[in-house]
């Protein structure tokens, strides 16, 4: 089985030797591909509808791994009990739908070795989530796919205190600064062509809220270009 490079990224930040999850499975690729590479155990593979849960248990039956698996029918991790993995994905869906899973069953939450997310929109959301609520972002990772950038953040819960940082890194993460990611400053470019095209569409246009847009969008601009400079 050959996964994308999405999909390759996030299960390569899976350990050796751990009982996972992966949530909104679909087609069960990134478990599948991680028990025919004897790098887990066992896997719990849940979605909340029935059609891609079928098509994950066709893929299992597939690869003669039914005794390593377990199929559940549900939302997010509310099929989880506490303990019974290590570690969990979940991979594409928006930020503020993770931020929901996660307080929707957070004795799991909280017990979990660690976190693999893959926002596909509103990441910024979720970092702010992240952060706010007792998590710590372990590491965080860029992946080109095709034409897009996604980002991967891994996190585990340690109840830490609120914490309260710079808005413009729930928007490109400390980790990735930290770690100099090879696709960062190709991420930050693409984020301050995405403000000043929004900037753009407001020209010619007046009134208190749009100056107060335009503001803000300047000062995004600018503190990206300051990262961009670092």
């Amino acid at each position: 089985m050959k996964l994308t490079d999405r999909l390759l990224k996030i299960a390569s930040l899976v350990d050796n030797g751990k009982r996972i999850a992966d949530i909104g499975t679909d087609h069960g690729y990134i478990p599948v591909y991680l028990l025919n590479q004897n790098k887990i155990q066992y896997a719990i593979l849940g979605d909340v509808n029935k059609g891609p849960l079928e098509n994950a248990r066709k893929e299992v039956t597939r690869n003669k791994l039914q005794d390593k698996v377990d199929l559940r029918l549900g939302s997010g991790i509310e099929v989880l009990k506490e303990n019974e993995v290590d570690e969990i994905i979940i991979a594409g869906m928006g930020g503020m739908l993770i931020n929901n899973l996660l307080k929707a069953n957070e004795k799991v939450a909280h017990t979990t070795e660690k976190l693999i997310l893959q926002p596909m929109q509103a990441p910024e959301e979720l970092r702010m989530f992240l952060y706010q609520n007792g998590y710590k972002i372990l590491d965080e990772h860029l992946v080109r796919e095709e034409h897009r950038l996604y980002e991967i953040i891994v996190c585990k819960y340690e109840g830490l205190e609120p914490q309260e940082i710079d808005p413009i890194y729930y928007e490109i993460g400390l980790k990735l600064i930290e770690n100099n990611d090879p696709l960062l400053n190709d991420f930050i470019e693409n984020k301050i062509r995405i403000n000043q095209n929004v900037l753009k569409k407001l020209e010619g246009k007046e009134g208190q809220g749009i100056e107060d847009k335009r503001a803000t969008l300047n000062k995004k601009i600018d503190a990206l270009n300051d990262l961009l400079n670092k």
